[in-house]
């Protein structure tokens, strides 16, 4: 008895066919075992068995699909069994119409009773094996535009004919051919009529993947977006991208993980025979076919096999698919990637799903949340290598067991930073006296039960009162606060901090030190289809929590405000600076003392370069991250650039536009973005001025604000 592991190594390491074994699949979902009598040459040769290490990476919550575009064939089982069963091949990509069939409509005397024999029957293959087992290709004739009449009028029927026969055997998907010409506006006409009476298909666009150069200016993008824009966005209509052997830029490729892109059809003219005549594709394919991976994007195999291929394939006692060498390297392909790490896995399943962003100074947050963010151990690690850090340098190693430093936690939830604090304190030899201010009844219990179960008492007081309103009994050394949010100050630190900054010992240490936000332009369909969807414009002016997936970032982002919180004889030091050195004019002011006026609004304007060799591109919205100086060299961060590994306590945060953007490399994106507050509420406004001119999102904060005060 063997499980799928150890039948792998058995493929890997047998070297001479024995006659039969008995191999039992214990299967993770199930109790039973099912015994399996078959030749281990048979087992050895199985492409089933040799994908199966394939089957075991889909429990990382990736897929991988691979089909083979076939000709027409009126016999849909016989062409099933060849492909999906003997092959192996997840589906088919197959014409609906029998290419010798065209109707012509100048034939006046064809009668309306006559049954065309236009595709094979659909008795012999049960629907729902139809539904999963095939993608319909319409026929590659059709021309919309075309500047004859009779053949736009051949086309439109034809195309509507191959529709109603594809709904008819209820497949989920059908390939729509290249638009001819530049011109698509009949083409997309008939296509967004189609789409609103689709209830339970997709329709991909095939497109070809390339970029405009001096020997051919169309961008094939331009192509898709005029299609798309034409067809307002539908949320069914989809991409199949044709990789030939030529890529475009990397920037130019990034594009297209932005899009709705369903299928990558890969021409066998990309692969590249080895002397072990075996398929091989150059790196930049590799690693284009590793990223339609991780996005689900199913890979289809077109063309000719090559005939070296085809040639060693063939045994003495039995011939293979001729396409199976390519299935073969894309199951490779798929096995050699990286596998996901835990935090990985769990992420798959919420990518691009939008939330509304927490509001813990409005809401007392509930315990499944908390314990969400507890989760994230390695923001405490480094928060408590911050505290290591501030406690070796606030009290000499000399007077570590005499000098007890005042530390205070505001905002401690259920106590992981009060954890953090006592760990830290244990580690450097540091005597702490802690207050642990809260504001939530609720997880005031789990603190009092987590200082009673670590005996605590002595060490920590527990203040059951909002921080702003609380008055601290003597000045803290250390100030720890848990208050950022996805975007630095969406979860109201500054006016949180502002009530806070009076327990602080006027050379006090305040953890984190400084925050500062970034914004960047990202291109996403995906999400600007789901806020259209819910169908009211509250929603485009609405701020969302996202795991970015599906998205192209377009340009590098850009800070727009830094903030210190280190008081220094009743003053804030500010510093005006970014990550890359450069100044920003907008900044974070602090309360410094009872008769400081707070002033939390901002005002900035960016100016966003697109690189020369992107090509066109759809703006959708902005995405916004931070990052954090905890206290000396210690930070957190989710800026893609400096992202904090394995640091998964935040989603970037989603400004969506209501009306998608066009921009172009030599045009900058110039936007505006604003801090606003009253004395009930925060919100935020954003505008794009260039290259075109957009209503201010959210005025007044009409559709989405910030609580509490």
């Amino acid at each position: 008895c063997i499980n799928r592991t150890a039948k792998l190594k058995i493929i890997k390491t047998l070297q001479k066919p024995l006659s039969f074994v008995v191999v039992v699949l214990r299967r993770r979902c199930s109790i039973e075992q099912e015994k399996l009598h078959f030749p281990i040459t048979d087992l050895l040769r199985s492409p089933k068995c040799e994908r199966e290490c394939l089957w075991e990476r889909e429990q990382d919550g990736r897929r991988a699909f691979c089909a083979v575009e076939t000709d027409f064939s009126d016999d849909f089982k016989s062409l099933l069994a060849f492909n999906t069963g003997y092959g192996r091949f997840d589906f088919v990509l197959t014409p609906l119409m029998n290419p010798s069939y065209r109707l012509l409509l100048v034939d006046g005397n064809i009668s309306d009773t006559k049954a065309l024999p236009f595709a094979g029957s659909d008795l012999v293959v049960s629907p729902p094996e139809l539904k999963f087992r095939v993608t319909g290709k319409f026929s590659s004739w059709i021309d919309l535009d075309s500047e004859d009449e009779i053949v736009r009028m051949d086309s439109e029927t034809t195309l509507k004919q191959e529709l109603d026969w594809a709904k008819h055997i209820s497949l989920r998907s059908c390939l729509l051919p290249t638009p001819k010409g530049t011109s698509c506006a009949n083409y997309a006409r008939c296509v967004n009529q189609i789409l609103q009476g689709l209830p339970d298909m997709e329709l991909w666009l095939r497109i070809p993947l390339m970029d405009s150069d001096e020997e051919d200016p169309k961008d094939s993008w331009e192509l898709w977006n005029s299609f798309r824009l034409l067809c307002d966005h539908y949320h069914k209509l989809h991409v199949a991208l044709d990789v030939e052997s030529k890529l475009p830029s990397e920037n130019a490729l990034g594009r297209w993980f932005g899009e709705p892109v369903k299928a990558a059809i890969v021409s066998t003219e990309c692969f590249i025979p080895t002397t072990q005549s075996y398929p091989d594709l150059l790196e930049s394919h590799k690693e284009l076919i590793t990223r339609f991976f991780h996005h689900d994007i199913q890979v289809i195999i077109s063309g000719k096999p090559a005939s070296n291929l085809q040639k060693d394939t063939v045994n003495t006692d039995m011939q293979t698919h001729p396409y199976k060498p390519y299935l073969d390297y894309i199951s490779t392909l798929f096995c050699n990637m990286e596998p996901l790490s835990e935090q990985e896995r769990r992420r798959v399943i919420i990518r691009d799903q939008l939330h509304t962003p927490l509001q813990p100074l409005k809401d007392n947050l509930e315990a499944q949340i908390y314990e969400s963010l507890e989760r994230d151990s390695v923001k405490y690690i480094q928060y408590q290598r911050a505290i290591v850090k501030a406690l070796v340098e606030r009290v000499p190693s000399e007077k570590a067991s005499e000098l007890p430093t005042v530390l205070m936690v505001v905002g401690a939830g259920r106590g992981p930073l009060v954890r953090a604090s006592m760990q830290a304190a244990e580690e450097t030899g540091r005597k702490l006296k802690v207050y642990a201010v809260e504001k939530n009844p609720n997880a005031i219990v789990a603190l009092h039960g987590l200082v009673k179960t670590r005996g605590w008492e002595g060490t920590v007081t527990i203040i059951s009162c909002d921080m702003r309103f609380w008055s601290a009994p003597e000045k803290a050394d250390i100030l720890v606060s848990e208050l950022l949010g996805s975007f630095g100050d969406n979860e109201l630190s500054p006016e949180c901090l502002d009530g806070a900054q009076r327990f602080l010992k006027l050379d006090g240490i305040s953890i984190p030190s400084s925050y500062t936000s970034f914004i960047q332009p990202i291109a996403t369909s995906k999400l600007y289809n789901t806020v259209k969807d819910r169908h009211h414009v509250s929603y485009f002016e609405t701020v969302y929590a996202v795991r970015l997936h599906s998205v192209a970032r377009l340009a590098p982002s850009q800070p727009v405000s830094l903030s210190f919180f280190i008081v220094l004889a009743k003053s804030v030091v500010m510093s005006k600076r970014s990550c890359d050195g450069h100044h920003s004019s907008l900044h974070v002011a602090c309360v410094l003392d009872s008769q400081s006026s707070p002033n939390n609004k901002r005002y900035k304007k960016l100016h966003f370069d697109l690189p020369s060799d992107t090509g066109s591109a759809l703006l959708h919205g902005f995405a916004g991250y931070f990052e954090a100086v905890l206290y000396d060299d210690v930070r957190i961060s989710i800026e893609p650039t400096t992202a904090t590994p394995d640091l998964h306590g935040w989603a970037p945060i989603f400004f969506p536009l209501m009306k998608p953007v066009q921009v172009h490399p030599n045009s900058p994106i110039e936007a505006h973005f604003w801090r606003c507050s009253d004395s009930k509420k925060v919100w935020y406004e954003w505008s794009v001025s260039q290259p075109t001119l957009l209503p201010i999102h959210n005025a007044n904060g009409s559709s989405y604000s910030m609580g509490g005060l």
